[in-house]
């Protein structure tokens, strides 16, 4: 037995303890490290099966890389959350056109302005390009979807510069485009979602370079379609795809799917619901999970003019102050603008959008009704559902339109492209998805519960001398909403025929096809600043203050960024 002094024992049993500290942190950091790699490998590995994902050998396989979807151009984030849809600081209409209800919106992008008027002349530009004019069967595309420069004339008032200039003048450039119906708005929309989604696989190689503009040139016969890319996609550029597609192994064509992460949701109208909320921009008076406060307006406060001291008294946007007054006493413009002003002329809200009061009313994708039905629905609530599927061709595949093109002759006489080339056919849902379901039995579900007793069913229910014939049927025609019924067609030389429904007996302007429309103008008062207010048009018309801006729906997580309680 060794015989050491006390002192060199009990150093002996230090340098143990240390020793034996030492092993331990070696074997957690070894077993972290084994950890580390286990996790970091676990997505690659099925929790269902254990089998490997994406293994060169085969198999499933599924983009595990995928982070979040990109903010697409011009996009502004808007993270969803639960607000009170409707619910106006001053109702001196007192029209019953609102009533509050608790929504809850998921999160979404929104155009961070307007769409100006260079935004839509270059959609002009492409259709020009794209379908002549000069050609007969591409004759009412352009024209189609040409804004309506006429609205700027008044019977007792010189706007004729406006009418000449307004569009297409540089002066003009970033300025909001008016005289857009609703139906141009949409199909603004679904261009705009080909145009980005051919830029995206162009910029990953799923596409050569300049393929894009080589459709303009007629380099390339036929246009890109983000649906028909998705469906059918050796049918995109006119069946010419594969000699500018990204060659995989053998030189086989590689494209890109849904699971790719790639493809951006469409370009779309906001929902009624989506813009107040956007509008609103609650967040800036968030504390904790709390709103404090009430806001009249986009901005904080209860006022139309700015309290800061570098800017006060400047007004927050562009609005009608009062009788003839559009801007202000000249030297000391209250607002800058005559009519419309160049966005971003005035602070943006909480959200970052601009413009969400004043300037041009925005047109909203809801077909209008005067009250909203909260009992069926409080979660992204919207009117105007019309579903629709892919039509499956005699060989079993998703068809896709030729050069045949299907047009339109709106009440007010003007021509619209129903549809373009090369796009996928689309037909209305059947008995095939409705059967035996709880959340909808119709293709067209626009007016589903559509507010009071009388309007659910139809405007002549209280007749009792009046019965039905043997044989007869309640239709649409007799529905509570009994609008006029202006027709329009063509005669045996073609020429456009109008025929005005001069009936006393309607009972109301309110129909399937007529829209809402937010936000206050230059031509409003403030009381229509208020994000609740609503108001509706036919969607086929077209204004002098109205405009839009596009959508686009979020996919994935709720949020971008990490909570935090409160700021």
């Amino acid at each position: 037995m060794w015989d050491f002094p006390i002192k060199n024992r009990t150093q002996i049993l230090i340098m143990k303890k240390q020793i034996i500290k030492v092993f331990l942190l070696s074997v957690a950091v070894a077993g972290g490290l084994s950890s580390c790699s286990k996790s970091s490998s676990s997505k690659n590995v099925s929790r269902a099966t254990g089998w490997k994902i994406n293994a060169k050998e085969g198999g499933f396989q599924y983009n595990t890389k995928f982070k979040e979807q990109e903010t697409a151009p011009g996009l502004i984030f808007i993270e969803g959350g639960t607000f009170t849809k409707g619910r106006v600081q001053d109702d001196v209409m007192h029209d019953w056109n609102n009533s509050p209800t608790q929504q809850h919106v998921q999160s979404f992008y929104m155009d961070e302005t307007e769409v100006t008027n260079i935004m839509y002349l270059e959609y002009l530009d492409y259709l020009k390009a794209m379908y002549p004019p000069d050609e007969e069967r591409y004759a009412n595309i352009y024209t189609g979807a040409l804004p309506d420069t006429l609205v700027w004339r008044n019977r007792l008032g010189y706007n004729e510069e406006n009418t000449n200039n307004y569009l297409r003048h540089p002066a003009y450039a970033d300025y909001p485009v008016v005289g857009v119906n609703w139906i141009q708005a949409v199909q603004y929309c679904e261009w705009r979602t080909d145009r980005v989604n051919e830029a995206v696989l162009e910029r990953e190689g799923y596409i050569e370079k300049g393929a894009k503009y080589a459709t303009l040139t007629g380099e390339i016969d036929g246009s890109f379609s983000t649906e028909t890319y998705l469906n059918r996609p050796e049918a995109t550029y006119g069946g010419q795809i594969d000699s500018i597609a990204r060659k995989g192994k053998d030189t086989v064509p590689t494209f890109a799917k849904r699971s790719s992460g790639l493809i951006l949701p469409a370009y779309r109208l906001p929902t009624e619901t989506e813009w107040e909320y956007a509008a609103n921009a609650l967040v800036g008076i968030r504390e904790y999970n709390n709103y404090r406060g009430r806001k009249k307006y986009p901005w904080e406060g209860g006022y139309t003019r700015n309290g800061k001291r570098a800017k006060r008294g400047d007004q927050l946007a562009n609005f009608k102050q009062g009788k003839g007054d559009y801007g202000g006493i000249a030297g000391w413009s209250d607002d800058g603008a005559d009519i419309t002003a160049k966005v971003k002329s005035y602070e943006p809200n909480e959200f970052g959008l601009y413009d969400m009061a004043g300037n041009v009313a925005e047109w909203v994708a809801d077909v209008y009704r005067p009250i909203v039905d909260d009992e069926a629905n409080d979660f992204n609530y919207f009117r105007g559902n019309v579903y629709k599927k892919t039509a499956i061709g005699e060989d079993g595949k998703v068809e896709v339109l030729g050069e045949e093109i299907v047009f339109d002759t709106l009440p007010n006489g003007k021509v619209v492209a129903v549809n373009l080339p090369g796009e996928i056919k689309m037909t209305a849902v059947d008995e095939n998805e409705t059967y035996l379901r709880t959340n909808f039995d119709t293709s067209d579900n626009r007016g589903y519960r559509d507010g009071d007793r009388s309007s659910s069913r139809f405007f002549d229910n209280f007749d009792d001398d009046e019965e039905l014939e043997e044989g007869e049927e309640y239709s649409n025609k007799r529905s509570m909403y009994d609008a006029p019924r202006h027709r329009v067609g063509k005669d045996s030389t073609g020429q456009v025929t109008r025929q005005y429904d001069t009936s006393n007996d309607r009972t109301t302007l309110v129909n399937d096809e007529v829209r809402v429309y937010k936000g206050g103008s230059w031509r409003d008062r403030a009381y229509w600043l208020d994000p609740a207010q609503r108001r509706y048009l036919p969607q086929y018309m077209a204004t002098d203050y109205i405009g839009f801006r596009c959508a686009m729906s979020r996919v994935g997580s709720k949020s971008k960024k990490k909570k935090t309680p409160r700021g």
